[in-house]
């Protein structure tokens, strides 16, 4: 029965992205050969409406199929005509969707950091590029020796999105860590977090400095997994064991929206200080609520 509900569970995610992405290829293709103004500001807006749709029908089926067992604890006073910066540990690909259950529609459209070779996802791609995702590259330490110019382009993907989001609101979702937590990777960056991998500064800097006057705060997420090893499939199964959400809001410090994080090495150190302190808060909520020995 596990297997039949997650083949079912993968024909209905398939099923709804063909079904709205009809509509989303016909925006994409319009949003090209439409010059600035209303008109693409209308189909833009197109296209927003169908990706909430689509997701919201996704999340609809996952409530009444999976049932996904979340406990989740989340602010009350939000809004979807709000600027927000949400940030989260990373465990599965489930984090995506449990973060939407509790936060679709309740803030604005997500915006979420990509990597280069989701683009070649089938539709899902599209949306990325159609939704102007900030698309990250994978770019090695040894790349950027041999040509400096690469180590901007992240950063030039990141200020498009910031300056784009000045026009409506916004909710931006970091996973700083940068990928999904194994006990492999733990072991290879030698993590001083019990339950979590070394946070990234670097994204959330940015969108700190470029967009911090426009925020209504930093939304803290932390995500804990009866499991300790989950999975998305496990996840489709209706398998995976209970799982925690918890929220908070944190302001947006005042010397943060003054910080130059890639110009001077005291912000860059400013901003470590203060996430490490929070990565250390978050690793301490975990403690006996996961284990990975």
């Amino acid at each position: 029965m596990p297997m039949l509900k997650g083949v079912v569970s993968v024909a209905l995610l398939a099923l709804n992205t063909l079904f709205w992405g009809i509509p989303l290829t016909a925006l994409s293709l319009l949003k090209v050969i439409t010059p600035k103004g209303r008109v693409l500001k209308a189909v833009q807006a197109g296209i927003g409406h169908v990706t909430m749709n689509w997701i919201g029908v996704n999340l609809w089926w996952m409530r009444h199929w999976i049932q996904p067992r979340l406990d989740a604890s989340v602010p009350d006073n939000l809004r979807p005509d709000q600027w927000w910066l949400v940030i989260s540990n990373h465990r599965s690909w489930t984090d995506i969707f449990m973060l939407l259950l509790v936060l679709h529609r309740r803030i604005p459209m997500p915006r979420f950091f990509v990597k280069r070779q989701l683009l070649w996802i089938p539709i899902v791609g599209l949306a990325f590029w159609a939704l102007d995702f900030p698309i990250m590259r994978r770019i090695t330490r040894e790349q950027i020796a041999r040509n400096p110019a690469l180590a901007k382009l992240d950063r030039e993907a990141t200020e498009r999105m910031c300056a784009r989001a000045r026009q409506s609101p916004i909710a931006i979702y970091n996973f700083v860590e940068g990928t999904r937590f194994t006990p492999h990777k733990h072991a290879l960056q030698q993590s001083p977090y019990r339950h979590l991998l070394r946070p990234k500064a670097g994204g959330v800097a940015q969108v700190l400095n470029l967009l911090g006057d426009k925020l209504d705060g930093i939304l803290d997420v932390t995500l804990s997994y009866t499991n300790p090893n989950p999975t998305f499939w496990g996840f489709l199964c209706g398998q995976e064991a209970p799982i925690t959400l918890k929220a908070r809001i944190l302001e947006v410090p005042a010397w943060m929206l003054t910080a130059d994080y890639h110009a001077e090495s005291q912000h860059k150190e400013h901003f470590h200080t203060w996430i490490n302190a929070l990565w250390q808060e978050k690793d301490c909520q975990l403690d006996g609520q996961i284990d990975h020995a």
